[in-house]
């Protein structure tokens, strides 16, 4: 099994071996998405649901954070996101039916 992990080890120097040094540009992090919106868990835990729109891939990005961190995203199509509302919408209504038939 040594022999076998041994073969597959790759040598980066034969890779990249006319690229120049590495180097890590500085980065711009958003805290907040340009376009889209943030929903604070009314448990008020750190914890926040995110929503990014990217027009120029035609998707939607739906995050969970707990304090600063992503811990797991879901990305959809634009063209799907009416769906989410409509099943969001639909959650909606029938907890709303259900609350009105318990307080009859």
């Amino acid at each position: 099994m040594a022999d076998a992990h041994r073969q597959l080890t790759l040598n980066p120097a034969r890779l990249d071996s006319d690229v120049g040094p590495a180097h890590t540009p500085k980065m711009n992090v958003s805290p907040l998405p340009r376009r889209g919106g943030v929903s604070f868990d009314y448990r008020d835990d750190g914890r926040a649901l995110r929503v990014s729109a990217h027009p120029e891939t035609g998707s939607v990005t739906i995050s969970v954070w707990r304090d600063d961190r992503c811990v797991a995203t879901h990305q959809l199509l634009s063209a799907d996101v009416p769906q989410l509302i409509e099943m969001l919408a639909s959650a909606l209504v029938a907890s709303t039916s259900a609350d009105q038939a318990t307080a009859s």
